[in-house]
């Protein structure tokens, strides 16, 4: 039976659909990842033409017919326009979208994704911390939240807990030195820095910076880890690759 449900979440993706409708996708506490129609969004005169924007995050009150949602009215809490403003902060925000739009799924528990999401949007609007930074601590965060977290914290291959110097792509950890065999390089400042990650609770991972030293390890890392676990191109990282 078709009803009017209210969900929060956060618009991933925005496009036309003919010439006065739109079709978006968010990412919601309630229900995941859905995708809704907006009947004359592109109206001038719609009530809620800048709610379905790309990372509008509020209130949305939907729909729910047999087959798709509809969007009634929405109530915004945060446009961030300051992001929308840098064209090189819309791509890593296009990016972050995109990641979580291919993990997500509908009438899942989503909820610390979408988390995660709002407050890496918000690190990017806030200019303080190196969005190369932000990115690879939103990578790290994504996976572990969808069950493919990196084991940090002992060998993947004799668990033991010290002298944890490579990290191999393929068994998805770090490697100690008895281990170890041409693998990634992981100084001390790196592994603190994935171990850090990894434990904090969402609320407070945009807190800390690194040196470039440091972020040259992590990038390499997380682009190695990601590249044997995830079998997919993000468009959007054309933009910032």
């Amino acid at each position: 039976m078709s009803q009017e449900i209210k969900v929060t979440g956060l618009v991933l993706q925005a496009g036309n659909i003919g010439e006065y409708d739109k079709r978006i996708v968010l990412l919601t506490k309630e229900r995941g990842r859905i995708s809704a129609f907006a009947r004359g969004a592109k109206k001038a005169t719609s009530s809620y033409a800048a709610a379905c924007q790309p990372f509008t995050f509020g209130i949305f009150s939907l729909y729910e017919g047999k087959n798709s949602f509809n969007v009634m009215w929405a109530k915004v809490d945060h446009y961030f326009e300051e992001l929308k403003r840098d064209l090189d902060l819309i791509y890593y925000a296009s990016y972050f979208c995109e990641f979580a739009s291919y993990l997500t799924r509908e009438n899942s528990d989503e909820f610390e994704i979408l988390k995660l999401l709002y407050q890496s949007l918000r690190a990017l609007e806030k200019k303080t911390i190196d969005p190369a930074l932000i990115r690879c601590v939103y990578e790290v965060k994504i996976m572990a939240l969808y069950g493919l977290g990196m084991e940090v914290f002992q060998c993947v291959r004799c668990q033991k807990k010290e002298n944890l110097t490579g990290f191999s792509p393929q068994e998805g950890g770090v490697v100690c030195t008895s281990c170890q065999k041409n693998l990634l390089p992981v100084g001390p400042s790196t592994l603190y820095t994935l171990q850090y990650i990894l434990c904090t609770p969402i609320e407070r991972l945009y807190t800390f910076r690194v040196s470039n030293e440091v972020l040259g390890e992590l990038q390499k890392i997380i682009k190695a880890f990601l590249e044997v676990h995830i079998e997919h191109i993000f468009q959007s990282l054309a933009f910032i690759e």
